[in-house]
């Protein structure tokens, strides 16, 4: 005879309540997933219109449309215990990057619109990797080695698709991939997986001092100071300046220990001197940023075109089609943000802001429900935090609140590395929102 407590399967009842809360979950999903649909047709419809365009350039939207409701299927099958605000989140500011891409820069837009199907099929096949996620977690170090190895190729073999700067890819004509965009996402996996496997030596630095301390962080300094002289002897700065506010972060979520913090910020600052008087592009980068008027026609240009882009936006903005972002250079890309703010204006702007935001609290929320499975709980504190962190210092660096920094928006600035990694990374949210 089976008693109560040795039962394994709940109760009809809480099963039928535990499916319903599946169902409501999913169903929220695809009414967000249509009011962005409906948002990004009518802002490409108003686009046509006032381009006096075929309908026929339709076909991203189609093409979006395709990505959105293969994704929705394919995790309703196999993954229907998920966060149902992720995705559509996701989508909405894909969406509508590549409708401001299409914008002011109509090749670009084309090739963005094929990199989000190769992006929606890896967060896809994300999901269809084992759950546990043991494969990221145990072979830390084999990943983070391969991303390092592919970060030295570039400086041996990378190239500059425009030509000029920093020669950061690697690939052949046409098709490019970033292998700083890869190495962030294996960087936070390996950061992860350390401080969940040496969590019980979390409060030794408190009781055996200096020492304890060195020895228990001195694994993840050595990797991430491998990592950040490589970024700056290949003059990424915007990537090496990502790594330490994630590093510095993480560390201070794992310990919760404000001297971290500080100290982390105290190092920045003084990297920040350092670098100003030994690196001519941090000079340039900062003298530019305290005051853009006195070389405004030249090396200022850039920035002072995206202030007056958001000047001329105001509030409701100028309107898709109706303004001059093309004047700024380089708009597709790192001054996406630019556009949005002169033809969406302010209201615009804030809601690029606000989606942001809520991908952060929706992945720190996670990170709460999921503490007892600690590498999860880390990896999702990571990845929130690099994605804020990259949204927070190009939308910065663009309003003129901080130096310019060179990365770009996440989802929204043209781009098939950045737009690939970031939306692995909301499959990975995505796997760990199933424990949640």
């Amino acid at each position: 005879m089976k008693t109560a407590f040795l039962q394994t399967e709940p109760p009809p009842t809480v099963k039928a309540h535990q499916q319903e809360a599946i169902w409501q979950a999913q169903r929220r999903e695809r009414v967000l997933l249509l009011i962005a649909a409906a948002f990004v047709l009518s802002a490409s419809l108003s686009l046509i219109l006032a381009r006096g365009a075929a309908f026929t350039e339709l076909w991203h939207m189609a093409v979006w449309a395709l990505c959105a409701l293969g994704a929705h299927l394919a995790l309703n099958r196999w993954l229907p215990r998920r966060d149902p605000f992720l995705l559509p989140l996701t989508l909405l500011l894909a969406g509508w990057g590549i409708v401001q891409i299409d914008r002011v820069a109509p090749f670009f837009a084309s090739r963005q619109t094929l990199w989000l199907v190769v992006a929606s099929l890896a967060l896809i096949a994300i999901t269809r990797l084992p759950v546990n996620l043991r494969w990221l977690s145990r072979y830390r170090y084999l990943w983070l080695v391969v991303g390092l190895v592919l970060l030295l190729l570039t400086i041996f073999f990378g190239s500059n698709p425009s030509g000029g700067g920093p020669r950061l890819w690697l690939g052949v004509p046409d098709v490019y991939f970033q292998p700083s965009e890869l190495l962030k996402l294996l960087l936070i996996a390996f950061f992860a997986s350390y401080l969940a496997d040496h969590r019980a030596l979390l409060d030794l630095p408190s009781r055996g001092g200096l020492g304890v301390a060195l020895r228990f962080l001195s694994p993840l300094l050595l990797m991430w100071g491998v990592c950040v002289a490589l970024l700056l002897w290949q003059r990424d700065l915007g990537t090496a300046a990502l790594f330490f506010i994630t590093f510095v972060t993480l560390i201070y979520l794992a310990t919760g220990r404000a001297a971290y913090a500080l100290g982390g910020v105290v190092l920045l600052l003084a990297a920040g001197v350092v670098a100003y008087y030994a690196v001519d592009l941090v000079r340039l980068r900062v003298n530019i940023w305290l005051n853009p008027w006195a070389d405004a026609q030249d090396s200022a240009f850039q920035i002072v075109r995206s202030l007056m882009a958001f000047a001329a936006g105001g509030v409701v903005g100028q309107g898709i089609g109706q303004g001059a972002p093309v004047y700024v250079p380089v708009v597709h890309s790192d001054f996406i943000f630019a556009a949005i703010g002169e033809e969406w204006g302010m209201i615009g702007a804030l809601s690029v802001i606000a989606s942001f935001a809520l991908i952060t609290l929706r992945g720190l929320r996670l990170a709460v429900q999921v503490q007892n499975r600690v590498f999860r709980a880390y990896l999702a504190a990571g990845l929130s935090v690099v994605l804020t962190a990259q949204s927070l210092l190009i939308m910065g660096g663009v309003l003129k609140i901080i130096p310019l920094t060179g990365v770009t928006l996440p989802f929204m600035s043209y781009g098939g590395s950045s737009l690939l990694i970031s939306f692995a990374m909301i499959g990975l949210l995505l796997v760990i929102s199933a424990d949640a």
